[in-house]
Order: structure tokens, then sequence, then C-alpha cells
């Protein structure tokens, strides 16, 4: 599939601000089912950017503003081409114990996402969760699934119920979240079950055009959505949406990866002003044919 998408951060002032910097992690990856077709960011009011790739692997402007200004805006376009990739079926099918095994010969390269963090703390509720759709005996592929699947259906999408301030234990009580929680949630119960796992920000198609493909209404939101990788014993990411009980897919497009969302954060930055400041975000992904 092919998607034109813009992805509009607006910032307002209450009072001029004397500088502002911006991390922007809006530059898409060339993956395996992901072809960056075209893209481009742009800073209003314009000033010098550098850019540098991160620990995790993903690509970042850095944007310094030293001048007043009264207003920021980063609008990025991109056009990506999506297509399918073929889940590794003898992968999948490993044991959960052989995949723990496998992972420890590896633990150098995966160490980061086993540990907990300040968002993703493991144990606790996870450990009970770990136990019951991760047994030693289980295939990793059902596990995954079944995992995902639970999320889905425990755990109520109710948008405004949470900000990236509110602790997942809070999650875990109210039973409620949006795609941010539910991806920490999942993130937790695999490292605690010694999955190694990552958070991933990107789009998501949730309000296709009516064709004859069949494509249904997903869950998303106005701005970015979140989902999960796992990594698998043949050392490859396999990517699952428990937001919408799904394998990822072309209608997913990543954008950036960390241990959870503060890694993977599209725009952050700090300013420096007297007075309040405000944001607004809007992202529209539409589907484009291809002739």
């Amino acid at each position: 599939m092919l998607f034109e998408i813009t992805h509009r951060t607006d910032y307002r002032y209450g009072r001029a601000a004397s500088e502002a910097y911006i991390e922007a992690r809006l530059t898409p990856p060339s993956l395996a089912g992901q072809e960056v077709v075209d893209h481009s960011i742009q800073f209003l009011p314009d000033a010098k950017v550098s850019s540098y790739v991160d620990y995790f692997g993903n690509h970042v402007t850095f944007y310094s503003m030293t001048l007043r200004h009264e207003r920021l805006s980063i609008v990025h376009r991109s056009t990506i081409r999506t297509s399918e990739v073929a889940h590794s079926e003898a992968a999948l099918g490993v044991s959960v114990a052989e995949a723990r095994q496998i992972f420890t010969s590896k633990l150098t390269d995966l160490f980061d996402y086993l540990q907990p963090t300040a968002a993703v703390p493991t144990g606790g509720p996870a450990m009970e969760w770990a136990g019951k759709f991760f047994p030693a005996d289980l295939p990793l592929g059902d596990g995954l699934e079944d995992l995902n699947k639970a999320i889905y259906e425990k755990f109520e999408y109710r948008s405004g119920s949470t900000d990236n301030s509110t602790p997942l234990h809070t999650v875990w009580k109210q039973k409620a979240g949006v795609c941010q929680d539910f991806s920490h949630i999942m993130l937790s119960v695999l490292r605690t079950a010694g999955i190694p796992a990552r958070y991933v920000c990107g789009y998501i198609e949730s309000d296709p055009p009516k064709s004859e493909d069949g494509s249904t209404a997903l869950v998303g939101s106005i701005a970015t959505h979140a989902w999960v990788e796992a990594m698998t014993p043949g050392m490859k990411w396999i990517a699952l949406d428990p937001t919408n009980n799904q394998w990822c897919g072309v209608r997913h497009v990543t954008m950036a990866y960390g241990r959870d969302f503060e890694d993977a954060a599209p725009v952050r930055g700090t300013f420096k002003a007297s007075g309040t400041q405000q944001m607004k975000v809007k992202v529209t992904m539409r589907r484009l044919s291809e002739k």
C-alpha cells in the first residue's frame, strides 16, 4: 500500500520564548516491508538543524532556535510504501524455554530490551501473566498471540484516561488506557517472561477508504500510534498491535524504537520563556492509489 502522511506539531506561547531546542524522531526507517518514497521535515521559524543516530538506531533531527519567537511549528511529510512480510513459522514454533536459552546466548545485544524502566516496571501483576501466557513448553508464537489478545480483551481503550505521567500500576488497576499503555503492559509482561521486547512509535491507518479489500476501521489516534516488537529465536523482531489484537501489517508505518515511549517520542524539547505553552498535534494518513 502507498500512504501519504502529514504530522504537524504546533507550539504556542503565552509570551514570546527566547530559546527552543527540539529533538525530532520523525525520519521513517527503510525496512523490509517499508519503503520511504519521499520524506521532509520543516521547522518554522527556520533555523539551522543537525542530525544524528541515537542509541536505538533512530535518526534524530536536532533543531536550535535562539531568537525570540511566539510560535513554533514542525511539519513532517512522507510518502511510504508498505508490503507484507512473512513471519518465520519455524522461529515462532520454538518453545518458550528454548527461546529463552537462545536469548541468553545473545544477552549483550538484547540486555536493554529485557530491563525494566521507569515507565515499564517488571514483576508485580506482570508476573502472573508471564507465567500464564509463557509456560516453558508452549510455542513462542502462541504465547505472543494469546497475550496480544488478552490485553485487547481485558483492557478498555479509553481516550484521555491516562497521560504520559500515569504509572503502569494505575493502568493495571483501572484496566483502561490508550495505545501507549497497552504497549507498556505488553512490554512489562514480555520482559518479565524473559522475552526481549521494544516499544514502537509510528502511524496506523485507522480509517481506511471504502474498498473491495475488506479493510476495517482500526483503533488509533489523531496523533501517533504505538505497538510492540518481540524478538524471535531467529534474531528477528516481530510486531504485534495489542490495541487492535493483530500482527502488524501493511497499515502500520514505523517511525522510531526504544525501551518505552520516552525513547521513541516523535518530538520532545525544552523552551525558555516566562509564559505558558500549549502544544497541538495532528496526523493525517491517506491511502494513495498506485497506477
